[in-house]
């Protein structure tokens, strides 16, 4: 295999391109480039040659047109080893270009700017680059094609080892790589786009994410797993965090990660915690401090927390740091971390895993999300909202100073897992909590009987060891019951009048409503209806 002699280079993230092209010109291969990559490397000193004095043909149309050439095209498609090939190169006065050194407009960071204009985004579409990485890729048996700066230096390495050219099998893996950049790229473009077209009918739906990376094993050892990012995504999330500290992130450390992260997301804006054991609240509070809003976001499922990941809403700090004294955790995810903090975090263990954010933390945005079924895929709406319309549709009204804690109760049980029973207290003046959680059952009335009541009553009596019957009933009576999804029949009202509860939240929408609220009223119930249902599987 003759060695490379010519190489293409026309990127927009212009990292590392300068030394790159310096080694190249030192291993003797002639430069072409284009626009501010030609002027880069010509300000350092290197050799260049313009890719319109290449052509022939000068850049136009404001740079729309720079390479969308034969000369090029045919200089990257021609077989090598194809005799006719070589015969038109030379009938035509084609030359080959061995490598290609190209990487794409920045589509993904600029529709992520929330003021961008449609015509700003269109503008920001490559032609070019993907039609000349997509020639170079095809070609792969002969043609080198980089478009990822970490692979600069790879590709040096193997030319050194390989008298100065790369090997047929390391051109496949960078060929590769251009197609599923290329199909992230254009997935990101259809959704841009599709978002934009009017009317609610169906619209092809397209995700493609190019850079995975292997995690140790899947939810069980016996399983491979990958993490594979989306580049464009903008708001805080799971996937793209700085992790700071602490063990590999497993695939279930990401699942609980996304839970707790989510949930907490809920309740940005003030001091929030959300303690997550797989993927349900077992912890989950506000405080005048964060640190506050922990110690009563753990004291939720003391038990249950041992091993949890735990999302925050604010910067940690010293006095929450030392919440997690003698307390296993897997990981924090938190915006940030003071220094004191952090170095405290650092010496408490040596696998903890401490991540911080790299968006800022705010409610969650309206998105697509995805799962995934045999032959198929489910794609729906996040369930970002927590009430359609609140009517209280029972004798005893609900009291208007319940509401705040009510809509904690609602974020609380929307990332709960169906059936879904969370008992909501007010721990202090304008602070919440959750005391009792039920999850996950195939009937509502056991979430209730069986899990949140039981544990609502364990946790206040961890809290206070001699407490009174009458005591709990009191505290009950506080509280709000809330439910993700409507009552079916009027039984869960029975067992949580059975322990003194006087309000509940509840969507509404069952044949049998009227059997409920005939229940509540006959106990003084005060119940609300919030007409959006929260199911979660």
């Amino acid at each position: 295999m003759s060695k490379i002699t010519r190489a293409l280079l026309s990127v927009s993230d212009k990292t590392g391109v300068v030394d790159f092209a310096r080694a190249l010109a030192d291993r003797g291969v002639e430069l072409l480039s284009t626009g501010g990559t030609a002027k880069a490397i010509r300000d350092a000193g290197i050799p260049v040659k313009d890719v319109s004095e290449f052509t022939g043909f000068p850049e136009m149309l404001d740079g729309r047109v720079k390479t969308l050439t034969p000369q090029v095209h045919a200089g990257l498609l021609h077989l090598r080893d194809n005799d006719e090939h070589m015969s038109t190169m030379k009938e035509h006065g084609l030359e080959p270009i061995d490598l290609v050194c190209v990487n794409l407009y920045p589509f993904e960071a600029t529709i992520a700017n929330p003021d961008v204009t449609l015509p700003e985004a269109i503008e920001q579409i490559d032609i070019g680059g993907p039609t000349m990485i997509r020639s170079a890729a095809k070609n792969m048996k002969f043609v080198t094609v980089v478009t990822d700066p970490a692979d600069y230096c790879r590709v040096l390495e193997s030319m050194d080892a390989n008298g100065g050219n790369t090997t047929e099998e390391f051109r496949f893996e960078l060929g590769q790589k251009v197609f599923a950049r290329v199909a992230e790229y254009n997935a990101a473009i259809a959704g841009y786009l599709a978002d934009k077209v009017a009317g609610d009918a169906p619209k092809p739906f397209v995700k493609a994410c190019s850079s995975g990376t292997e995690l140790r094993y899947g939810e069980n050892s016996h399983q491979k797993a990958w993490l594979y990012t989306d580049a464009a995504a903008t708001e805080a999330c799971i996937a793209q965090t700085d992790v700071l500290h602490g063990k590999e992130m497993s695939y279930n450390n990401y699942v609980d990660g996304e839970g707790a992260l989510e949930a907490v997301k809920d309740l940005s804006g003030r001091p929030g915690v959300a303690v997550i054991k797989h993927t349900n609240p077992c912890g989950y509070a506000t405080g005048e401090t964060l640190a506050e809003a922990f110690e009563a976001a753990w004291n939720g499922d003391p038990v249950s927390a041992f091993g949890s990941v735990i999302a925050v809403t604010e910067k940690v700090d010293m006095a929450t740091a030392e919440c997690l004294k003698g307390r296993f955790i897997e990981a924090l995810i938190a915006p940030d971390y003071d220094a004191d903090a952090l170095e405290f975090l650092k010496s408490k263990s040596k696998n903890i895993r401490l991540l911080k954010l790299k968006a800022p933390m705010a409610k969650a945005a309206p998105r697509k999300m995805i799962k995934d079924i045999n032959g198929g895929i489910l794609v729906q709406d996040v369930d970002v909202d927590s009430i359609a319309e609140w009517t209280v549709p029972t004798t005893t009204a609900f009291d208007e100073s319940k509401q705040a804690l009510a809509e904690f109760g609602i974020s609380a049980a929307k990332h709960t897992k169906s059936n879904a029973i969370m008992v909501v207290q007010e721990y202090k003046p304008g602070q919440f909590r959750v005391l009792g959680m039920g999850a996950g059952q195939p009937n509502r009335v056991d979430s209730l009987r069986k899990l949140a009541v039981p544990k609502a009553i364990e946790n206040l009596k961890l809290e206070k060891e001699d407490i009174t019957d009458e005591e709990i009933a009191a505290v009950i009576g506080d509280c709000v019951f809330v439910s993700e999804a409507f009552f079916p029949f009027a039984d869960s009202i029975d067992e949580a009048h059975a322990v003194g509860a006087r309000f509940i939240v509840q969507p509404g929408g069952s044949i049998r409503d009227d059997e409920v609220i005939e229940a509540c009223d006959k106990y003084g119930i005060a119940m609300a209806f919030t007409g959006m249902r929260h199911f979660k599987h």
